[in-house]
């Protein structure tokens, strides 16, 4: 049975039937109880209680065959989709949702390209949820393609929307480390949230469920909750975060906590966090921490699988980009002062 997180959602209710059975149903104030489904923690309880949250019905199942709402339910029952991640699924549910609360009965067959794009533009002041979109409708039409359920992919040939120049999320500097460090000492619930990210190099979500039942014998490990396929990463707790934990404050099944001690989705933890951060005097996120992680372990001399291993990537490009990077610093300054000739040189040069 997949754990409760806590706090709970709001207007999310908990009950056991006379049988023994757990059932969860939504209640806004005094209005109707709304009976939620699906299994708890599955992207179909989270697409649910949106639903539900939102007074909007959920329309998807039970759809007329051929229609956009069927071939979404179709989608569900894959390989394609199971094969996502948790994380992956449910952010794709979200973008489902919203398309079907108008789209849901129109035939599959006749989504053009500039439909595609069209839902594409009225996300692009948000490039990020642009992209979003775009990824959930191809995962869905080319699988949609290949299985015969649609004559041509409508996704295929619409580019991403261009990215914002610059590096994406700001990356830590060594300064903003000892910044933060300043403002948050050992003892404080922010300084645990920036050790636990900053020497596990877990992504924010894999941080907040990170606890004691993670940790055997001073080795923490994982399965990582974004990837394509579910990676596990082992983590040494080094004696600077041991410290930290310590001296806590910590939760009793998660390390993260929040001001009442109890755990943190990801996304209220990056908020906060942030915060924390402006309180420092710096900018900055979660993964801004991951950033300066690997970038520290490149310039260590970590190696390509090195860092794969702790940060759970895969296929080496990303691992490359910092090991690339701190490559080009060494040999940068093993090789500067051959720009420089020598005395001799120079006046055999002059000759």
């Amino acid at each position: 049975m997949i754990e409760m997180p806590r706090p709970r959602p709001p207007h999310l209710h908990r009950e056991r039937t006379r049988h023994g059975k757990t059932v969860w149903y939504v209640r806004v104030d005094k209005g109707p109880r709304i009976r939620i489904r699906a299994e708890f923690g599955t992207p179909e309880h989270d697409a649910e209680y949106q639903a539900a949250i939102s007074g909007r019905p959920r329309r998807v199942r039970g759809s007329k065959a051929g229609t956009l709402g069927w071939l979404v339910e179709r989608y569900r029952e894959t390989a394609a989709w199971t094969d996502l991640s948790l994380a992956t699924r449910k952010q794709r549910e979200n973008i489902f949702l919203n398309v079907l609360k108008a789209e849901a009965d129109y035939p599959a067959a006749k989504i053009t390209q500039a439909a595609i794009m069209a839902g594409r533009e009225r996300r692009a002041t948000t490039p990020a949820q642009a992209r979003n979109f775009l990824d959930a409708m191809r995962g869905l039409f080319r699988w949609a393609a290949k299985a015969g359920l649609v004559k041509a992919d409508p996704t295929q040939g619409v580019d991403n929307p261009k990215r914002k120049k610059g590096d994406g999320f700001i990356p830590w500097a060594e300064k903003h480390v000892a910044a933060y460090e300043a403002r948050w000492p050992i003892g404080t619930r922010q300084r645990v949230w920036l050790d636990v990210l900053l020497y596990t190099g877990l992504r924010r979500g894999d941080a907040v469920r990170f606890g004691r039942q993670h940790v055997r014998d001073g080795v923490g490990t994982i399965k990582t909750e974004k990837s394509r396929y579910t990676v596990e990463v082992t983590l040494p707790i080094l004696p600077v975060l041991a410290k930290t934990l310590e001296a806590g404050p910590c939760g009793d099944m998660t390390y993260i906590v929040g001001e009442s001690g109890r755990p943190l989705t990801k996304e209220s933890f990056g908020n906060l966090f942030r915060d924390a951060c402006r309180e420092a005097g710096i900018p900055g996120s979660a993964h801004g921490v991951r950033k300066i992680a690997a970038t520290r372990g490149a310039n260590a001399g970590a190696t390509v699988a090195q860092l794969e291993a702790i940060f759970g990537w895969q296929g080496g490009t990303m691992a490359s980009l910092y090991t690339r990077a701190a490559d080009r610093r060494r040999l940068a300054i093993e090789a500067m002062h051959k720009l420089d000739l020598a005395p001799a040189q120079k006046d055999e040069a002059a000759n």
